[in-house]
């Protein structure tokens, strides 16, 4: 399978073809927000996003970005080759459960150890995320945890056929 040729660029845009593999992790000033059932649930100026190439980013907030009581812990783990073993929680809000929709590292890598104590959120499984006030699409397929915003253009990696890049 080939790779995929990179949409162009505009003004004020990243490609995630420019994102490194292994994935990079940076600080991130951006306002994110969290939304389930009805109110939000998490919100934070202070996170970071996780860069690979062909994904978009992926955003971690600090678990004290979460309210009160919406995060519950669950049974498994998943492995990641870069950032190690994940734990996972539902976020929970009065009659609504999204679960396995956040997770976190407790012990990530070498590289990655920022990660520690922040989670992230599968936009897909929420009402919605928001990035500076532009409401985030999910990236496409249900592995990936992308935040997709105007900000990066693709193609995107989660969508049929693309697998294999």
């Amino acid at each position: 399978m080939r790779r995929p040729t990179p949409d162009p660029v505009g003004p004020g845009q990243e490609s995630v073809w420019t994102y490194p593999r292994p994935p990079r992790v940076e600080a991130s000033a951006e306002l994110v927000e969290v939304h389930l059932g009805g109110g939000m649930i998490a919100r934070s100026s202070t996170t970071h996003r996780v860069l690979e190439t062909s994904h978009p980013p992926t955003y971690y907030l600090p678990r004290t970005a979460f309210a009160d009581g919406v995060l519950r812990p669950v049974a498994g783990t998943t492995y990641c080759e870069w950032k190690g073993q994940a734990s996972y929680f539902d976020l929970v809000v009065e009659g609504r459960v999204a679960e396995r929709a956040a997770w976190t590292y407790v012990d990530p890598t070498r590289g990655f150890e920022v990660l520690h104590d922040h989670l992230a959120v599968m936009p897909a499984a929420v009402d919605a995320c928001f990035v500076d006030g532009e409401r985030v699409v999910p990236q496409d397929g249900g592995f990936y945890g992308g935040w997709v915003t105007s900000r990066v253009v693709g193609p995107f990696k989660g969508g049929p056929g693309s697998w294999g890049w």
